[in-house]
């Protein structure tokens, strides 16, 4: 098993749910978070300068078998990309043990 950490463009996330659920990952945790990138230079807006390095982003957790994470890296790639600075990074993570809490199932079988 493992865990896949996304950090994506809050504007991406409904097209990345909707590739996740086409490829069959129906269960992940998500949150509204801000952080801060690389890119020092702001973009001009309407004569409006904005900071591109504190934008809004979304944070992705899903724990998936391990036959599923080349399927779904590809899905939240495909469709949170925008070819810009700041379309955001991906984490793959061991994962020992899952539990489901009401029957106690574990491992891969406690994900479906």
């Amino acid at each position: 098993m493992k865990k896949i950490e996304a950090i994506i463009r809050k504007s991406k996330f409904d097209q990345v749910k909707e590739a996740l659920h086409n490829v069959e990952v129906n269960f992940f945790s998500y949150w509204d978070v801000t952080g801060v990138g690389n890119e020092k230079e702001g973009h001009v807006y309407r004569g409006i300068s904005y900071s591109t390095s504190e934008i809004q982003r979304r944070y992705i957790s899903i724990v998936v078998n391990d036959d599923f994470v080349k399927p779904t890296i590809d899905a939240i790639i495909k469709s949170a990309a925008t070819d810009n600075v700041g379309d955001g990074k991906i984490f793959i993570l061991p994962v020992d043990e899952a539990y489901r809490i009401r029957t106690g199932e574990n491992g891969g079988k406690s994900l479906n």
